[in-house]
């Protein structure tokens, strides 16, 4: 089974990025013939900086590696590497129809949120389905927000194939079974998040383990001091979510374990277990930064598997399409 991810490199990674999505990412890897795709050329679709964007595409690269993405068990590449993702899409956008796109609401969410909407924006789909249908992909684990895009992908296949014969694998939407939801230490009612969330409640993937300690130890809780789920106790889930995730315990061994203890004793514990399961990540972080020779040999061999794959494709496109090829 062939799947298909995506990331976009804007915006710092946080605990809730690990444990929603690069975790699933790097359990991929045991599931099939995973690609990990880090879509820079979706981060210009709206407004952005040219030199933060190289940075975080770098950087990202690195702390998926970090995590545990191993590029001998799968195709992890950046977007713009291959150029087959821009020429598949110009070939797509004569299959999608206008209609489709404008109906995508998070072109409606996010254009309200631009003064200048780009047509890239509106066409973003587009390039979404040349991504997934170029690796012939099986599936495409995604979140809600995403499944009509996925749907989209799933039409412009099927009727590609009716037009000009089969040429894709129809993929399939993925939703993965929910884990643990992540939220913002100080307010927890609102998922944790570097754009709408607060600072001092968002634990970056790459903060030094002081300043985890001390997000964590000033996390909102209740009057309370019984380490529970229930009504009222939304801070104090978090923490039991967040402790599971980095113990491996269950939620209910958790609640077992620091019955009678008190907030205090659990905030502590909590921050020592996002110290212990984000230091490793750090480490091998740095290590990739400090030798930029590796990360760059490790990109170009990712980009060089995804070709192999997507080559091919993109050919079958062109001459179903009935273009003179050389």
């Amino acid at each position: 089974m062939r799947i298909f991810s995506g990331i976009q490199p804007t915006g710092d990674k946080h605990l809730g990025n690990y444990i929603g999505a690069i975790r699933q990412y790097v359990a991929s890897q045991d599931e099939g013939d995973s690609f990990i795709c880090i879509v820079d050329l979706h981060s210009i679709t709206v407004g952005y900086d040219p030199e933060v964007l190289r940075e975080s595409t770098i950087s990202l690269a690195a702390l998926l590696i970090a995590s545990g993405l191993e590029p001998e068990r799968c195709t992890l590449f950046v977007q713009s590497h291959n150029s087959d993702h821009p020429n598949a899409t110009w070939l797509l956008s004569t299959v999608a129809s206008f209609g489709e796109l404008r109906r995508m609401t998070q072109f409606k969410d996010k254009a309200e949120q631009q003064e200048f909407v780009s047509v890239g924006l509106f066409t973003y789909p587009v390039l979404q389905a040349a991504d997934i249908l170029l690796y012939q992909t099986d599936a495409v684990p995604v979140g809600e927000d995403q499944r009509q895009h996925v749907e989209l992908t799933r039409d412009v296949a099927e009727r590609f194939n009716s037009r000009y014969g089969e040429t894709f694998v129809v993929p399939r939407v993925v939703i993965p079974e929910l884990g643990a939801k992540i939220t913002d230490l100080q307010e927890p009612a609102k998922k944790m998040s570097t754009t709408g969330g607060t600072a001092q409640g968002t634990v970056l993937m790459l903060d030094e383990p002081g300043t985890i300690r001390k997000k964590i130890k000033s996390a909102v809780t209740d009057s309370g001091r019984e380490v529970r789920r229930g009504p009222g106790k939304d801070g104090i889930e978090n923490l039991i979510s967040i402790m599971s995730v980095a113990t491996g315990d269950t939620p209910d061994a958790v609640e077992a374990r620091y019955d009678g203890a008190g907030y205090g004793t659990f905030k502590t514990d909590v921050a020592e277990a996002v110290v212990e399961l984000l230091g490793p990540i750090q480490r091998r972080y740095s290590e990739l930064r400090a030798d930029p020779a590796e990360l760059g040999r490790l990109l170009a061999v990712g980009a060089d598997k995804a070709r192999a794959v997507s080559g091919p494709t993109l050919e079958s496109m062109y001459e179903r399409m009935g273009f003179a090829r050389p």
